[in-house]
């Protein structure tokens, strides 16, 4: 399950920048079958302690702290393999909203991002920008579709 990039941390030790962590990630869950999170990072404030990191739980809809980031990699697999069946006329069952600004890159794959309002669809490199609305995402295809996020907590 765990095919994730390995993080590479840096950080101060004895006055000079070293490398303070170089493995594979260990905080990986797998919430549906091919669904597969992993929050890499957070910062509990900002501006952010660069000395201090607090481990998070992987959570399907992110608790990002007030003041605070995720840093998330997350693969979403087909509808067609999660299970997911989206009925006309009525909302994505996967339609969820968090209280943050979001900044998501499509690192490989293709993926629909559906509003209340429209749709479109994603590939590999396209940048989202996404802003504390409603939203859910489908992926019609037959692969899996890896996507790198940032989110940081936002102001109602």
């Amino acid at each position: 399950m765990n095919k994730i990039p390995r993080p590479i941390v840096t950080g101060i030790q004895n006055g000079k920048s070293t490398i303070v962590e170089d493995q594979r990630v260990e905080n990986v869950v797998e919430h549906l079958p091919g669904l597969i999170i992993s929050d890499l990072w957070n910062t509990q404030k900002t501006p952010a302690n660069l000395d201090f990191e607090i481990p998070i739980p992987n959570t399907g809809f992110p608790q990002t702290p007030k003041n605070g980031t995720y840093f998330r990699y997350v693969v979403i697999p087909p509808d067609k393999d999660l299970g997911v069946e989206s009925k006309v006329g009525e909302p994505h069952p996967m339609m969820h909203q968090t209280q943050t600004l979001d900044y998501i890159i499509i690192l490989s794959g293709e993926l629909y991002l559906i509003m209340e309002e429209g749709e479109t669809l994603l590939k590999t490199g396209d940048i989202v920008i996404q802003r504390g609305t409603n939203h859910a995402w489908s992926n019609r295809s037959d692969e899996p579709c890896i996507q790198l996020a940032v989110l940081i907590g936002a102001e109602e």
